[in-house]
């Protein structure tokens, strides 16, 4: 359990640069309203200037990377933030799913071959390629199964991905102009499921608050008419997993949340360095090319997420009722402008990064009916 963070500044941080208005504004939102909920004040953006020697709580839109980044903003501990931090970059993306094809294959300075170890009975068929001479002889082993999906690692909300049928179709995107850079910075080939359901199933450490979850997600089409990431439904629980397992919950998505269990612990062994206070984790279930069913978590999210305004909601109904068990909360996120839904609470409204409008808003509703 996360001790509550003292009388510290709600600071919401932008890390990326060239971030998009939505993002920034979202974070914003956020923070000022996990401000008001912990009882503390909300110090705006961060400014190095302006916070230097103040205690900060601080809600990054990514995970922190290295320990000089994190020293400058003054975390130490999944205390100081609503995130994670990480030693290396691509520990926080796709990349930590999958192992390499062989001891050969080019890694990153920081791998850890313990992580996909202990994953690899609760993850779908994948391997992960750093360098483009390595990316065709892990296709080819995994495309005698079937169908791979294609995921650049450092790409969100379902952006970027191609799935490949057969070896030529992935020799022609070994051959396009942009292959190399692609492949240096990382991808993971997946096998690809149909007829998938993607669970979310999560933990949230705040203010001596221990928040657990599972729901699903669903997609989208933004306004390039692509498939993206649409929104969640969570059903939230105080406590940790074991409370949320006490409750009357399918067969599948129990094991969701067993596998989420096993992919958490091995990223604390794997990586000791390695801490975070939203721990969150997409798990797809579905088909594969024999008809089997599968079930495998696909990545991680050590940091504000498409589904974090929904955990704030529901840590703001544990607050107006500490004796609750459960609620239900769902994130939207539609490119589609319209009037905002009755009791719905809206978090962002206006323009988008591949889209000219972009709504989010969260609802509540009893975990009974």
């Amino acid at each position: 359990m996360t001790p509550t963070p003292g009388r510290k500044i709600v600071v919401a941080h932008s890390v990326r640069v060239d971030a998009p208005q939505h993002e920034i504004q979202t974070n914003k939102a956020l923070a000022r309203w996990l401000a008001q909920i912990l009882g503390l004040k909300f110090g705006g953006s961060y400014d190095p200037e302006k916070h230097r020697d103040r205690e900060l709580y601080l809600l990054p839109t990514q995970t922190i990377v290295g320990s000089a980044r994190a020293r400058e903003l003054g975390i130490k501990g999944p205390d100081d933030l609503w995130g994670g931090f990480v030693e290396h970059d691509f520990i926080c993306t796709k990349a930590i799913t999958h192992g390499l094809r062989s001891h050969l294959a080019q890694a990153p300075e920081g791998w850890s071959p313990l992580f996909s170890e202990r994953v690899r009975n609760v993850v779908l068929d994948g391997l992960s390629v750093f360098a483009l001479e390595d990316a065709r002889p892990a296709a080819e082993h995994l495309l005698y199964a079937g169908p791979i999906r294609l995921k650049p690692i450092h790409a969100c909300a379902g952006r970027g991905q191609e799935v490949i049928k057969s070896l030529d179709g992935f020799d022609e995107i070994l051959a396009r102009p942009e292959a190399q850079q692609i492949f240096s910075e990382g991808v993971v080939l997946e096998q690809d499921l149909s007829e998938v359901v993607t669970h979310s199933v999560g933990q949230s450490f705040i203010g001596g608050k221990v928040l657990s979850y599972c729901g699903d997600q669903y997609l989208t089409r933004d306004g390039q008419g692509e498939e993206v990431y649409g929104g969640s439904n969570l059903l939230a629980v105080q406590g940790g997993y074991e409370q949320l397992l006490a409750l009357d919950l399918p067969g599948d998505v129990r094991l969701a949340i067993e596998q989420a269990q096993v992919f958490d612990s091995a990223a604390d062994e794997a990586y000791p360095r390695f801490f975070a206070s939203r721990r969150n984790y997409d798990i797809a279930q579905g088909l594969d090319a024999s008809g089997r069913k599968r079930s495998g978590v696909l990545e991680q999210s050590w940091r504000m997420g498409g589904a974090s305004s929904a955990e704030v909601a529901a840590l703001q109904a544990f607050a107006n009722d500490p004796q609750m068990r459960a609620i239900r909360v769902s994130s939207v996120e539609t490119y589609t402008d319209q009037a905002l839904p009755a009791d719905a609470i809206e978090v962002y409204r206006g323009p988008a990064e591949n889209s000219a409008f972009l709504l989010k808003y969260v609802t509540v509703k009893s975990y009974d009916g």
